[in-house]
């Protein structure tokens, strides 16, 4: 990674955008980070990862919502980025049947902006955040990249599997080297509280009930945060090579391709923080999935990446974090 990059990072204070704007600030990178702060989560848990942003000099915030077509033509045309890494988005498969509008605007037209200033304020490389839920119901494992993806059973999937056509779109037409990143299960330390790993450690911790879907009977490509933010740095700069067509995309899994079952995971978790959980049993939810499984044979041909850290050292690290930020007695 070249140290005197301009990155400009959407969604920069939230989980995967705070670890990578962190790591690219160490390596002397200028990272400038665009954020909403909205309250789908804690702001406090934002406003904290951004106050150990603003201690790196090469650190520069913007306030705003990447539906303000003016905001961001703005950004582009004052920082000038080189690469650009999509990471905002509405998050949350059950949020999106309560809440579609917000994934509309958030997803589609958010996006839309991006693409439309890296047509008019050219980058070298843009990398989008898309997601393991494109894949549906899908029977066959481990999910491929070539697999079809036209059968999204919500409409967060559906936003994504929009993004990457979009983004196919813009690289055709207007020459933007683009790379989509479908996300596995990330967690770790500084995650989102609507993930089932921290929303389980905050009820575990109050001696409430964990709901427990579809009977336990659920398995997860669980995700290291570390490992997540090694792979995309590996492709940063890397564009993609451009294919018969003259097409500089591709879309890659990331994620470790080692699904865990639920019962197995939160076994774990109860030890990681020492603490047992009460277990209420449920029927699968709307829009869930009941495995997800990613098969990352390309991005490790192209990028050797191997993901190497196990469930069991990833809910320590997650376990020792969250005690500290909360001040909980070891």
């Amino acid at each position: 990674m070249n140290k005197n990059a301009k990155v400009l990072v959407t969604g920069g204070a939230g989980f995967i955008g705070f670890h990578l704007g962190k790591s690219l600030l160490e390596q002397g990178c200028t990272v400038l980070a665009v954020d909403s702060l909205n309250d789908y989560y804690d702001p406090a848990l934002k406003q904290a990862r951004l106050e150990i942003l603003k201690q790196y000099p090469k650190f520069i915030f913007v306030h705003g919502n990447l539906e303000d077509e003016k905001l961001v033509s703005e950004t582009f045309e004052s920082f000038k980025p080189e690469i650009v890494v999509n990471l905002a988005a509405q998050p949350g498969v059950r949020y999106s049947i309560e809440n579609p509008r917000a994934y509309i605007n958030s997803n589609i037209i958010g996006f839309f902006n991006i693409l439309e200033a890296c047509r008019h304020y050219p980058v070298e490389h843009l990398v989008f955040a898309s997601s393991s839920s494109v894949y549906g119901m899908q029977k066959k494992t481990p999910y491929s990249e070539e697999d079809r993806v036209d059968h999204p059973i919500s409409l967060y999937a559906a936003t994504k599997r929009s993004d990457e056509m979009m983004a196919y779109c813009y690289s055709h037409l207007y020459s933007i080297p683009s790379t989509g990143l479908r996300f596995f299960t990330v967690y770790g330390p500084w995650g989102r509280p609507d993930m089932a790993y921290f929303s389980f450690t905050n009820k575990i911790m109050k001696n409430e009930t964990i709901k427990v879907f579809n009977h336990g009977k659920l398995q997860r490509d669980f995700t290291y945060i570390d490992d997540i933010v090694q792979g995309i740095e590996d492709i940063l700069p890397c564009p993609p090579k451009a294919n018969e067509d003259g097409d500089q995309y591709k879309v890659y899994n990331i994620g470790n391709n080692q699904p865990v079952k639920l019962m197995d995971f939160i076994s774990t978790l109860e030890k990681s923080i020492g603490r047992e959980a009460k277990k209420e049993y449920l029927d699968m939810q709307p829009g869930d999935v009941y495995q997800t499984y990613a098969d990352v044979t390309e991005l490790q041909k192209d990028f050797g990446f191997k993901p190497d850290t196990s469930i069991e050292a990833g809910l320590g690290k997650f376990a020792e974090w969250y005690k500290e930020y909360y001040k909980i007695e070891q």
